[in-house]
């Protein structure tokens, strides 16, 4: 295995153009601190990198929405977001952002080096045009009808009715959210970076030299470069962003996909001079922690942008965790459905390690995982309250009861199978911790440390030491026995300080303080050691660790989160459809649909699009491929053999390079639920519906 000296972490830049939620945090900050915490803890030469993403459509768009300049929005939400991130304790060695002048500098000279090289690709092209506002128009600012659930309000990049990715050649009626023009097509000049040449580099690089990346990367990786790569556009037309550095390039920014991830380049050199040691060193072990939807970026063209430009490291993984769901529906900032941090903060204070313990438990590691207020209530309380705060506060109680306040002597001489047991336990646990953040599995590693306050617990009810303390005098032979029972529970006490530290710091600390020792103790070298509090040390009263979590702020949450969602559409509280009325229609104009029955056949995901699945539908007089945004709503396995009805003569399109043969009809309720529209009773394929 390869030896490194420094380790580099980073943490996706998140967008000011809002607040961060919990879903940010369980996706990549949380985990990115969990193990930069470890690291330092074992005394690693390491830095940890972060900042908020100051360019790009959504900050122009928040500030469109607001009546504000971009520049108002990304000061408002950046101190947001940073006040936010330092409350939770995520502790960055620097929490920057894209607006500084020595980013700006950093992703200019590395556009011009790339140019300079003859490494872009100029190419003019045709992109839609608002005539009216006069400028070109990114894909948010274009809406129309989606082409697979047909929402009237999609957007030219996605449809967040349904999910589905979307180009705005795609939708059905397109116009310009600016002034509501129908937009044209005009010719624009952009610079281009050729993935395609980076390809056979890539594969080498991913699909055999990094197959230990998780499931959900590599797989997500081997997808893309399976499909073969294209050129991709590292400029814009836009007036909000790092001007492309090139004499006939006004009017154009680089994209914000090339120049945020240099954002993590620029913060170090904000950091330290020594900031190439970091980035240009091979000893050099770079991490990215970020969200699924941000692997193609970190894994394939980031590198590719790297390599290109030479001398700058490879990260040597990128431990991307899937999305989290909130009450059983995908978090969406639009609609206001999401717990967001900074009014966590204010409605839980000093609640903030009972946040990070249930993201950590709940964490979407291997899929996509669920918050409920209602789990975040039975883990704070069954969990954090129950087992490891119990077990700490009836040590230190019964320690101050039964052996005046210090740390009882070790009677070596009558130790029993319990003890030696409890002893391993405590080594085995550090080891079995230490390899599991090792290998990114923090949640795993979380539940052996509970398990293991868990077996203290237990250990301490077999013992019953306050049995063995007489109304008046209590024997030598049974002071023994409470000494090396509460001496055990002591050095276990100080060893889950040291393995809960990375995550919940705010619990360790106030561990330290009751035992009366400095944070030298949270070295990682003493973790597994049962001689951490000296004989004859004596230690402060408990405190209570935690807080129990009553059902009357439950309630309240949730009246808060259904209260303040917007409805997935305006009019979501009448029936579906007086929501979606048009215009009347003629029935020459109903009769050109040709609506028929089939059968689903099979149906698989699409890759690189979670919305969308691919199914092969029997139409009784031939099969046709179809692909439908419903993959958020059923999963494949479930809807085999499933009747439905298809329009039939539906002008084929082409979506991640499936041609699809029409549409399924699908209702859906009033909590944005889809369902089925089928016939009673099952009929032959192919019967015509009128």
């Amino acid at each position: 295995m390869k030896e490194f000296n420094r380790i580099l972490v980073t943490a996706a830049l998140p967008y000011a153009n809002g607040p961060v939620h919990i879903g940010h945090l369980a996706g990549c900050y949380l985990p990115a601190d969990i193990y930069v915490r470890f690291q330092r803890a074992r005394k690693k030469d390491i830095l940890f990198i972060g900042g908020s993403d100051e360019h790009g459509v959504p900050i122009t768009i928040r500030a469109m929405k607001e009546g504000i300049t971009p520049q108002q929005v990304v000061d408002k939400y950046h101190a947001l977001i940073k006040r936010s991130f330092e409350q939770m304790h995520i502790s960055f060695d620097i929490y920057s952002r894209t607006s500084n002048p020595i980013h700006h500098q950093t992703a200019s000279d590395f556009f011009r080096k790339l140019y300079d090289e003859h490494v872009f690709e100029e190419k003019e092209t045709e992109q839609y045009y608002d005539e009216t506002a006069k400028i070109f128009l990114a894909d948010r600012f274009i809406t129309g009808t989606c082409p697979i659930c047909a929402n009237p309000n999609a957007f030219g990049d996605q449809c967040e009715r349904c999910g589905s990715a979307l180009s705005p050649e795609q939708l059905i009626q397109p116009r310009s959210t600016i002034s509501d023009a129908v937009p044209v097509k005009r010719k624009t000049k952009h610079w281009y970076f050729p993935l395609q040449h980076y390809e056979i580099f890539l594969k080498e690089w991913i699909l055999i030299g990094h197959k230990e990346w998780k499931n959900n990367v590599y797989g997500q990786c081997k997808s893309w470069l399976d499909n073969g790569l294209q050129p991709r556009a590292m400029t814009r037309d836009s007036n909000w962003g790092i001007q492309v550095p090139l004499p006939d390039a006004e009017g154009k920014v680089l994209y914000v996909w090339f120049d945020a991830p240099i954002g993590y380049i620029s913060a170090t050199k904000e950091l330290t001079p020594k900031w190439a040691d970091y980035w240009q060193q091979q000893d050099t072990k770079l991490v990215h922690f970020i969200g699924k939807d941000n692997i193609v970026f970190h894994c394939i063209i980031f590198p590719a942008m790297l390599k290109a430009h030479g001398h700058f490291v490879l990260p040597e993984n990128v431990p991307a965790n899937e999305f989290l769901n909130i009450e059983g529906e995908k978090v969406s900032t639009s609609r206001n459905w999401a717990v967001w941090v900074h009014e966590y903060l204010e409605d839980f204070p000093g609640c903030e390690d009972a946040l990070r313990y249930v993201l950590c438990a709940n964490a979407p590691e291997t899929k996509d995982n669920d918050f409920t207020w209602k789990d975040f209530q039975d883990r704070n309380n069954s969990e954090l309250v129950s087992i490891f705060g119990n077990f700490v506060n009836r040590t230190f109680v019964l320690m101050h009861k039964l052996c005046k306040g210090k740390v009882p002597v070790w009677h070596d001489k009558i130790k029993d199978d319990a003890d030696e047991e409890l002893i391993r336990q405590i080594e085995q646990t550090s080891t079995s911790v230490e390899n599991l953040i090792e290998t990114y599995k923090f949640r795993d590693a979380l539940f052996a440390i509970i398990d293991l306050a868990r077996k203290g617990n237990k250990y301490l009810q077999d013992k019953e030491p306050w049995k063995k303390a007489g109304k008046e005098i209590t024997t030598p032979e049974n002071q023994e026995n409470i000494d090396n029972c509460l001496f055990l529970c002591l050095q276990l006490s100080a060893n889950l300080s040291i393995l809960i530290n990375p995550f919940l710091p705010s619990t360790s600390k106030k561990l330290l303080y009751m035992m009366k020792v400095v944070e030298r103790m949270l070295d990682w070298e003493n973790a597994g050691k049962i001689d951490l509090l000296k004989t004859g040390y004596s230690l402060r009263a408990p405190e209570l660790l935690f807080r129990k979590i009553e059902d009357e702020e439950i309630e309240k949450q949730m009246e808060k989160l259904h209260k303040n969602a917007v409805k997935p559409d305006a009019a979501a509280e009448s029936a579906p459809a007086a929501a979606e009325k048009k215009q009347e229609i003629q029935f020459t104009d109903f009769d050109k649909l040709d609506l028929r029955t089939g059968i689903i056949l099979t149906a698989e995901k699409v890759a690189k699009a979670d919305k969308l699945l691919k199914l092969e539908v029997d139409m009784g007089f031939e099969k046709r491929t179809i692909v439908s945004g419903i993959a958020l709503h059923f999963k494949p396995e479930d809807i085999l053999g499933k009747q439905v009805v298809v329009v039939a003569n539906l002008a084929p399109r082409k979506m991640r390079g499936i041609e699809s043969n029409g549409m399924i009809l699908m209702a859906e309720d009033k909590n944005g639920k889809l369902h089925f529209v089928n016939p009673d009773e099952k009929i032959e394929e192919g019967s015509k519906v009128s």
